[in-house]
């Protein structure tokens, strides 16, 4: 069942399962319901979230009153990728250009909407920080990528000064982050590190130029 993302209301996501709950009557045989997944996430500070202990009470009162009925055992199966992964992930790019002008003041870094195309995809909201100057006066910003394309991270943020060759830290980026990043423009894709215990582990190396070679084939004409 895939009812949609961002579920706040614990009682919508109830309904949607009460209607999956009819339909088995058609499906005698059935080894397991897949309920998807679609909770909601907070990507700022006030951000309402899907309360995950509330609807495991419901729905495992409901789950239990609806097996009784059904002539087999069931098993009860969830996809709960973003819910699991978008918290756990962070993007760092390099800030190397500073640019006042009488609008705003942007700050470009080393990356672009191919590596995070959130923001410019459907005007989603990611947190950014400074983690090079995090005690520095806060400044307003527009941050914006290197694509030669409109290709902006956040406007009017609110960020510690910036200055160039700091590092900025996307929030929420564990979700829909590389997954969705591409190669346009010949770019290349970034490095991948895991942070167990403090201790950084390599899980996926950055692209090289023979990775964006390596599909093309010589011919002669």
């Amino acid at each position: 069942m895939h009812t949609g993302s961002e579920i706040k209301d614990v009682d919508v996501f109830l309904r949607g399962v009460e209607i999956m709950f009819e339909m088995t009557e058609h499906f005698p045989d059935l080894e397991f319901i897949d309920l998807g997944s679609g909770f909601k996430v907070a990507y700022q500070q006030g951000d309402p979230e899907t309360d995950i202990d509330l609807l495991g009470r419901k729905l495992s009162e409901a789950f239990n009153k609806f097996a009784k009925s059904y002539k087999r055992p069931l098993q009860l199966w969830f996809e709960p990728g973003k819910f699991l992964v978008s918290q756990c992930g962070y993007f760092v790019v390099k800030a190397n250009v500073i640019k006042q002008t009488t609008a705003t003041v942007f700050a470009g870094v080393n990356s672009g909407f191919n590596h995070l195309i959130r923001p410019m995809f459907y005007d989603s909201f990611h947190l950014i920080k400074n983690i090079s100057n995090p005690k520095g006066t806060e400044r307003i910003y527009t941050v914006v990528g290197n694509i030669c394309e409109t290709d902006t991270f956040g406007w009017d943020r609110k960020i510690a000064e910036v200055r160039e060759g700091d590092f900025l830290v996307f929030y929420n980026a564990g979700a829909y982050g590389f997954e969705m990043s591409s190669n346009f423009n010949s770019r290349l894709k970034p490095a991948e590190v895991l942070v167990k215990d403090g201790k950084a582990h390599l899980i996926r190396r950055r692209d090289t130029i023979d990775d964006l070679l390596k599909n093309q084939v010589e011919i002669s004409l």
